[in-house]
């Protein structure tokens, strides 16, 4: 097994590494950092969770100090794009643990809050800026940054900056650059259209694949539960009583969602909160906050908030709605079964969600196994709710009930039947057994100990510009 001395780091590095814990380096790592030290441009692609950040910011950090002359007033050296402002903080923390050790600084700007303070940081100039794009043309656009000494560039999530509408953005940008420069693109999944554009960026870049391109956590028990619309909250809130979720991510198309969902769980007296761009900078890093420390068991959030929540322990993601971008589904489910745990997903799938379903297991080649539906317990005005038992064919395939409304019979479900709840368990409520069950105990990651990545304890949720 490798070492990160093998990969030609530097002292300081590795003792900052020693100090963080980590104890060797990932594949994303092993495969990447050599190229990047030598100045080649890079494509990566590996699943969240993998450790991409150490894999860019270690060889940034060695070949900046290696040229140990300070950033111009309003230059930077090397700039870090970021889709969210949450994964754009988070990356800044980790170029300062990883380079406790050197004399380099490093700013992060977003949108959101004000730009003053962030004026004042680029003045005397940087080594290292992380960045949203949208800020970072504030910045350029009011002749308070040039780009003309950046020496290295990197794209992190740089499928999902294109998905938001970045494009023209990192054109921009792009061409504000030096031609000679070290371009890196990092991502936890790149569609064949999307690797394409990025790869304009490249140069003769060498291709790191540590696993297929959107091939989901493999760590992950993945299911689905055939489920009405407007029965969703009240299924999610009977699961939520169960104790074996323990640390819960619900994922919620719509900003308005979340919050519908958050104050449903209120009135069953079940705490959660949600985090989404209409939320404060306060809002979101006290909600962030309770849920890494264990206050809040629950937390609600969009998709825009998949890229930046790196908190270790959850045992759950609850896909409340599907994404109809399948590849959003990759990252969600990827916030849980990190650094070598295990976790489970459970997707409610409507009606109309049916085709949201066949997309992601088209791209991910593998079917979600369904999940009987539980009997519904949640009371409302002294009343409990419930919902029939799915029945059965001649076959024992299973049949999702449509809502009574609908008046239209269900339809066959394709996927694999699944072992039928007995009498008792369908009366007292009960969830299944795989619902119970307690992910065991996650090991330390390969490459650090304690939990949280090193000294950013105080770990930061900053929103989407």
């Amino acid at each position: 097994m490798p070492n990160f001395s093998d990969l030609g780091l530097s002292a300081p590095i590795l003792g900052a590494l020693a100090a963080e814990g980590y104890a060797a380096p990932t594949p994303i790592q092993c495969q990447a950092i050599p190229p990047v030290l030598s100045g080649r441009d890079l494509c990566g692609i590996a699943q969240t969770g993998t450790g991409k950040t150490a894999a860019f910011a270690l060889p940034i950090l060695q070949r900046l100090a290696t040229v140990p002359h300070r950033a111009a007033p309003q230059t930077c050296r090397a700039l870090v794009l970021s889709p969210t402002r949450e994964l754009a903080s988070q990356i800044a923390d980790s170029f300062r643990a990883y380079g406790a050790g050197m004399r380099l600084s490093t700013t992060v700007v977003f949108g959101g809050v004000p730009i003053g303070r962030q004026r004042q940081q680029l003045a005397r100039g940087v080594d290292i800026l992380v960045a949203t794009p949208g800020r970072l043309l504030d910045l350029i656009d009011n002749r308070w940054l040039t780009l003309s000494s950046v020496q290295v560039l990197v794209l992190d999530e740089a499928d999902r900056m294109l998905d938001l509408g970045f494009v023209h953005a990192l054109r921009r940008i792009v061409k504000l650059l030096p031609r000679e420069r070290q371009t890196l693109l990092f991502s936890a999944t790149m569609p064949k259209a999307i690797a394409a554009l990025a790869e304009d960026y490249l140069n003769q870049p060498v291709k790191v694949v540590v696993t297929p391109a959107a091939t989901t956590v493999e760590r992950v028990d993945q299911r689905v539960v055939f489920v009405s619309s407007e029965r969703k909250r009240d299924l999610l809130a009977t699961m939520l009583r169960d104790p074996a979720f323990a640390r819960v991510l619900v994922f919620t198309r719509t900003k308005h969602g979340a919050d519908r969902v958050v104050r449903h769980l209120a009135a069953t007296g079940i705490e959660a909160s949600a985090i989404h761009g209409n939320k404060s900078q306060p809002q979101r890093e006290r909600a962030l906050a309770g849920f890494r420390d264990g206050q809040t068991r629950v937390l609600v959030a969009t998709d825009i908030a998949a890229r930046g929540i790196d908190v270790d322990g959850v045992s759950h993601v609850i896909n409340f709605e599907l994404p109809n971008v399948p590849e959003d589904y990759v990252h969600r489910i990827g916030r849980t079964a990190r650094a070598g745990a295990t976790g489970i997903a459970v997707a409610f799938c409507s009606d109309e969600e049916r085709a949201h379903l066949r997309d992601i297991e088209k791209l991910t080649r593998s079917p979600l196994q369904v999940l009987p539906m539980p009997a519904i317990s949640v009371p409302r005005g002294g009343q409990v709710e419930r919902t029939p038992e799915i029945t059965s064919s001649r076959n024992d395939s299973r049949r999702p009930e449509r809502h009574a409304a609908s008046g239209r019979a269900g339809t066959p479900s394709r996927h694999a039947a699944a072992p039928k709840k007995s009498r008792d368990e369908a009366d007292g409520g009960s969830l299944p057994a795989f619902l119970r069950h307690q992910s065991p105990a996650r090991p330390a990651l390969a490459g650090r100990r304690g939990g949280h990545r090193g000294s950013t304890a105080g770990l930061r949720f900053n929103g989407a510009r």
